[in-house]
């Protein structure tokens, strides 16, 4: 039987982290002997990794990875790696050669720094695999290049590379000792060679594994009567999933719901998923006097059914490698507004299963407004998105390929 071994940042409630299970309930149980170890051990979805799979961290922890017991797990992995692997010495000078780089583009990435620090203050696995898999780009990556033994090594990159902050002074040659890269959409891959066009031939599409059936069945549940979306009143219901965090747009997103309630709109907009921005996001809430309309609902444990019951589902984002909540959106059934960039144009074809736009405030609005008073071009938009096709088994060709 061969030896996998999956190597993940956190297992947080996030895109990544889903179509990790998706994926994981996907292979053959009676043919893969499959080990799944999560670097920062920490997040809310242990409980759905299969019983099949090897967790291989030994007392997993079920709590938010942002919340401040998160940040104090990063930090005390950060400290093991300096005084007990004694690893992390070496990485001074690393750490701050980047940190300068960061600076000097005015977007410092606390994680992005030390995800190395956490790859290399982890216990390496006993034993030889047949395939380790790093399932996202940073400390995953890191670790599975550097100190994973493996007949064969694959890394999968779900960002947009040149936008997200990675480049080669994070990565050093961690890509050089890795088989295969899969990209979860073409233009992430494209993205990822233009910083390393000498590994084109080493690149390949596997996009996303949905577990529809799973959605479809999670969004029948009931909300609680005392949840915010399930009280509110307006007529329109917006809903975004995503982390609060510069990649997700929300600053914008902010103005964009004032100037559709200006127009007399009754819209309330809901956002589910934690992040750093936070605090900010709830200032300008309140500067652009939306409290109670522009509401952070937080993580929740299951998304699907505010994404059933909503108007639509806006995906205004700067950049993507490719969304899962674009897809899952999709699986049940919601007309879709998303940003033009990155991963959401091989997602939406405009005006034929949603509307990509430009990401402004007016532009949002706009084009919200028009789509909630067309009702029919709306049921247009839900009907395509049901008709999308995202089950994708030939990519796992080229997985299997390695084995």
């Amino acid at each position: 039987m061969k030896k996998i071994l999956f190597v993940m940042n956190t297992m947080g409630r996030a895109g990544a982290e889903r179509a990790l299970i998706a994926l994981l309930k996907t292979l053959p149980r009676e043919e893969y002997d499959i080990s799944l170890l999560v670097l920062l051990n920490r997040g809310e979805i242990f409980d759905e990794i299969p019983d099949w799979v090897t967790l291989l961290n030994k007392h997993p922890d079920n709590r938010s990875v942002l919340s401040i017991g998160g940040r104090a797990a990063l930090i005390k992995t950060t400290l093991r790696c300096f005084f007990y692997h004694l690893r992390g010495f070496g990485l001074l000078g690393y750490l701050l050669r980047n940190f300068i780089l960061q600076l000097k583009k005015h977007r410092v990435s606390l994680d992005k720094l030390l995800w190395r620090v956490i790859a290399n203050g982890t216990k390496v696995p006993d034993g030889t695999y047949d395939l380790a898999v790093a399932y996202l780009e940073g400390g995953s990556t890191y670790f599975v290049a550097d100190f994973v033994h493996a007949k064969k090594k694959a890394s999968f990159v779900h960002i947009d590379y040149e936008k997200a902050g990675y480049g080669r002074s994070l990565d050093l040659d961690a890509y050089s000792k890795i088989d295969r890269i899969f990209s979860v959409s073409k233009e992430a891959g494209e993205s990822f060679c233009r910083i390393y066009p000498e590994y084109t031939d080493k690149c390949r599409l596997f996009r996303n594994i949905i577990d529809t059936a799973w959605i479809k069945e999670q969004s029948l549940k009931k909300l609680p009567a005392s949840d915010p979306f399930a009280k509110s009143t307006a007529k329109y219901k917006l809903l975004t999933i995503g982390r609060l965090a510069y990649q997700k747009a929300y600053d914008i997103a902010i103005p964009a719901l004032r100037l559709l309630r200006e127009e007399g709109l009754d819209i309330d907009w809901f956002v589910l998923g934690e992040g750093p921005l936070e605090g900010e996001l709830r200032s300008q809430i309140a500067r652009e006097k939306l409290t109670g309309h522009f509401v952070l609902l937080g993580s929740k444990a299951n998304p699907y059914p505010y994404c059933r019951l909503a108007s639509l589902y806006v995906h205004a984002t700067r950049f993507e490698g490719k969304s899962i909540a674009i897809e899952e959106a999709q699986v049940l059934g919601k007309a879709i507004i998303a940003s033009d960039c990155t991963g959401n144009r091989e997602q939406i074809t405009h005006d034929v299963s949603g509307y990509l736009i430009p990401l402004t405030a007016e532009a949002i609005a706009s084009s919200v407004k028009k789509l909630l008073t067309d009702t029919d071009k709306l049921h247009h938009f839900e009907q395509a998105s049901k008709q999308v096709n995202l089950a994708h088994s030939e990519d796992m060709k080229a997985f299997y390929e390695l084995l």
